[in-house]
């Protein structure tokens, strides 16, 4: 085989895997959706549906006209087609917007989230990714986030805490100052949702290579699929022994948190660690998360899915544990890195939601929650035969 024919075979081996990553990173829309929809009250399914279905196209779309361009600028790469890399870093974003969908369940307003998606998708998530993956100052300074952690998951985080603290709370979540549980309608769904995002985080951060044409890249790609496997595995373990400490019992809503936990933390350098290392992180990760999701619980702030915990409280951890397994990384830059995207995310994010709740309002009225999202913003019910809304 002569060079030319052998730089052909790298170049499409690599757009290929490239575009595979991507496929499976877009099925993470259908586990947020899953996930999403079995953690929250069944009058709220069907609009939750509808967010997931909705932001994934309006990202897409904005990233495509704006987004990516902001981000990149308009260079390539020799070693895979250019539109397998736009179509992978598209559906990165997507799942940014995605996060924000659960932690703002069930009290807000449809149109003004839709804006945001639009917004964040256009510029303040491009905007501060090309801080780092576009060659930016973070880059410069030698800010290691492989596949996201910070710049996905954290600035997702960052942009749903500004939308959850100008929305308040649910109705009826707090009563005489404390926090009162409000159980999610289909475990199923929950559980199946988790599965899919597991499956799909391979891409994720498996896809974050960017190549697999030779020997050392096939290596590295089977280190990062073994490590976050490890880490999902581990996290739901974590998550597992505290809340069976806690409480006496295997909660699943913590559990499936800890296995999202294990991912995200991962995320931040799936590549050196050793496997057990990797298998530790994901641990307490599944501990951190747990600890974190009461405390936000217990501070007034209402994320009905955990995300905040997840991936803002996880994705920063995820990034400081980066320099005790990669020696091209230090704890100074990257503190610098998690709070120039967090700081960046979380102000502007306030401004727009702030400008939306001004204007055309972020929150649903009393009475639309009470009646619940499927039937005030989407006229459809998801389990009509179980809701007293049909019954004559």
């Amino acid at each position: 085989m002569n060079a030319i024919s052998l730089t052909n075979t790298e170049y499409a081996l690599n757009t290929l895997y490239i575009l595979l990553s991507g496929a499976f990173v877009m099925w993470m829309a259908a586990g947020f959706a899953m996930l999403e929809a079995g953690l929250v009250r069944s009058k709220n399914t069907t609009e939750i549906l509808t967010k997931n279905i909705v932001l994934f196209a309006l990202a897409c779309i904005a990233y495509l006209v704006i987004g990516y361009t902001l981000m990149y600028g308009t260079g390539g790469s020799d070693s895979f087609a250019d539109d397998a890399d736009f179509f992978f870093q598209s559906v990165f974003v997507a799942t940014a917007m995605s996060i924000v969908s659960g932690a703002v369940a069930e009290r807000m307003k449809l149109l003004a989230f839709f804006v945001f998606a639009v917004i964040l998708s256009a510029f303040i998530y491009p905007y501060q990714g090309g801080w780092s993956w576009g060659g930016g100052f973070l880059d410069e300074a030698g800010f290691v986030d492989f596949a996201g952690s910070g710049i996905v998951h954290m600035a997702g985080a960052a942009a749903a805490l500004a939308g959850v603290l100008l929305l308040g709370p649910r109705r009826g979540k707090y009563k005489d100052g404390k926090p009162t549980a409000i159980p999610g309608a289909n475990m199923p769904l929950a559980a199946l949702g988790t599965l899919i995002l597991w499956f799909g985080w391979f891409g994720f951060n498996g896809g974050s290579q960017l190549a697999i044409h030779d020997i050392d890249n096939a290596n590295a790609v089977a280190r990062v699929f073994v490590n976050t496997n490890s880490a999902a595995a581990a996290g739901a373990v974590g998550a597992l022994l505290i809340t069976v400490l806690i409480w006496r019992k295997a909660d699943l809503t913590m559990i499936v948190n800890g296995v999202l936990a294990g991912l995200v933390a991962i995320t931040a350098q799936p590549l050196t660690p050793a496997p057990e290392h990797a298998a530790i992180i994901g641990f307490s990760a599944g501990l951190l998360v747990v600890i974190s999701i009461i405390t936000l619980d217990r501070i007034r702030i209402d994320d009905p899915v955990g995300a905040l915990s997840v991936h803002g409280v996880v994705g920063f951890y995820g990034l400081m544990l980066v320099p005790l397994t990669d020696t091209n990384a230090a704890w100074s830059t990257q503190l610098l890195g998690a709070g120039a995207i967090f700081g960046w995310t979380f102000a502007t994010s306030l401004a727009i939601w702030y400008l939306l709740k001004v204007t055309v309002g972020i929150r649903v009225s009393e009475e639309q929650e009470y009646l619940g999202g499927d039937i005030s913003e989407c006229g459809v019910e998801a389990y009509p035969e179980f809701t007293s809304s049909t019954k004559r």
